[in-house]
């Protein structure tokens, strides 16, 4: 990457950042404006919808993002006539880091999605305590307001397993990531069952790629693919906070051609879970 590229790169993520804080600011106007006009305090208000006053002035100062139940039932209390609403969207994709909101959307319409990781459980297949673990992790560290909405970012991701009519998934994991204890032995167990769990659905194949294998495809690192109502098919690739859509037709066969032969040379959504049963009743 030259140099113009790299300025680029750095000049979309700051606008990225910006957008995401400028649409928190503006729906925190728009929800102080209603509340004011309908004379209700920051306390009543939030003793009325289940929220703290130093919360719900968080919320009107653009400091944290609202959860989409929040903008719901502040809406319809100060009778905002879906303004509120209206931004619900938008203000939910602030919630993510800026190099992952474009594919978070994407992640959410696509009809079929295919996942490779490496290092840790896909954020599609997280419990909340393996979630908090991970992006406790994190380094530079990360706030601990941060690492809240962060948790309920991804868990509001997992929404797509109750989606009608039902996306087609599948996940190809790396052994390794499997045995990895992060946030300690009962995290690590409860994680192992709520993959043994989701793996039950019949539009969801999971499979391990194990330790032994002396051929493997996917050397390169992780990535996701997406097909989407209309027929485009759309690659992630993301390391080290720096991620890539790649819609180009070429690319994406690529990374087709390389999911293929993943799933060839992991162990069978079957045999997998044997795998993770094992792992649970020897530790």
């Amino acid at each position: 990457m030259d140099d113009r590229e790299a300025e680029a790169e750095a000049e979309a993520e700051y606008e990225a950042e910006q957008g995401a804080t400028g649409i928190l600011r503006v729906f925190g106007r728009q929800l102080k404006r209603f509340r004011v006009r309908a004379g209700v305090e920051r306390t009543e208000l939030g003793a009325r919808l289940g929220y703290s006053a130093s919360t719900i002035a968080a919320y009107e100062q653009g400091r944290r993002v609202p959860p989409p139940r929040f903008i719901d039932q502040a809406d319809d209390l100060l009778d905002a006539g879906e303004v509120l609403k209206e931004m619900k969207e938008e203000v939910a994709r602030a919630q993510y880091p800026a190099f992952f909101r474009d594919a978070a959307k994407l992640e959410a319409e696509a009809v079929e999605l295919h996942v490779y990781d490496t290092h840790v459980v896909n954020g599609l297949l997280q419990t909340k305590e393996y979630a908090r673990a991970v992006f406790g992790m994190w380094r530079p560290l990360v706030d601990e307001a941060i690492i809240t909405e962060r948790i309920v970012a991804r868990l509001a991701r997992q929404e797509i397993f109750a989606r009608r009519p039902h996306p087609h998934m599948s996940f190809v994991i790396e052994e390794a990531a499997l045995h990895k204890r992060l946030g300690g032995q009962d995290v690590w167990r409860g994680q192992l069952e709520h993959i043994l769990l989701i793996g039950q659905s019949r539009n969801v194949e999971i499979q391990v790629m194990p330790l032994d294998r002396e051929e493997h495809a996917g050397l390169a690192g992780p990535f996701t693919l997406m097909e989407m109502r209309d027929g485009r098919r759309i690659a992630y690739v993301e390391v080290q906070s720096d991620s890539r859509l790649h819609t180009e037709r070429g690319k994406v066969r690529e990374l087709e051609a390389t999911y293929g032969s993943l799933r060839a040379q992991a162990l069978t959504p079957w045999d997998s879970q044997a795998l993770i049963e094992k792992l649970l009743g020897d530790k």
